[in-house]
């Protein structure tokens, strides 16, 4: 399904900011039907200059919800190579600090153009920013779907 959606944007990335509305229903109903739980963590405020902390913050959380859940690879899009050394940090800090000893939890990074799968935390994530913005409709289409975490960042 995803690999279907990818084949109709251009750019062979997935990217909600670049949907018009009718892209976005369509998105967010084809994901909606597709089984599994999508896990977001949705920290505010993020201010320009705090957003890598920010970030840092909300991957620490979402790293233990996975692992609560089962998971222990986490594959994120890749960024720029110090941003994405950070990411790494993070995950270890938290396998350090909040995991069971002997853990094992993996953090990889990839192209968005190369993993289709990533584009569904792209709808994922544009459905609840939407939602936070006044714009429902995506979220709801995907409320069965989403198991999401509210985290106060404090920047």
């Amino acid at each position: 399904m995803l690999q279907d959606l990818q084949r109709h944007h251009p750019s062979r990335k997935i990217h909600w900011t670049a949907m018009d509305d009718e892209q976005r229903r369509h998105a967010a109903k084809q994901l909606a039907g597709v089984d599994g739980l999508h896990m977001v963590v949705i920290g505010t405020p993020v201010p320009p200059r705090r957003q890598e902390r920010a970030r840092a913050l909300c991957l620490a959380r979402l790293v233990v919800e996975l692992h609560g859940a089962g998971v222990d690879t986490l594959i994120l899009e890749a960024r720029h190579k110090v941003q994405d050394a950070g990411d790494v940090r993070t995950v270890a800090g938290v396998r350090h600090a909040a995991l069971p000893r002997g853990t094992r939890f993996h953090v990889d990074h990839c192209p968005g153009t190369h993993e289709v799968l990533l584009a569904a935390a792209d709808i994922t994530a544009g459905a609840c920013r939407a939602d936070r913005l006044g714009q429902a409709e995506y979220r709801d289409v995907l409320a069965d779907r989403i198991y999401d975490v509210c985290l106060d960042t404090g920047c």
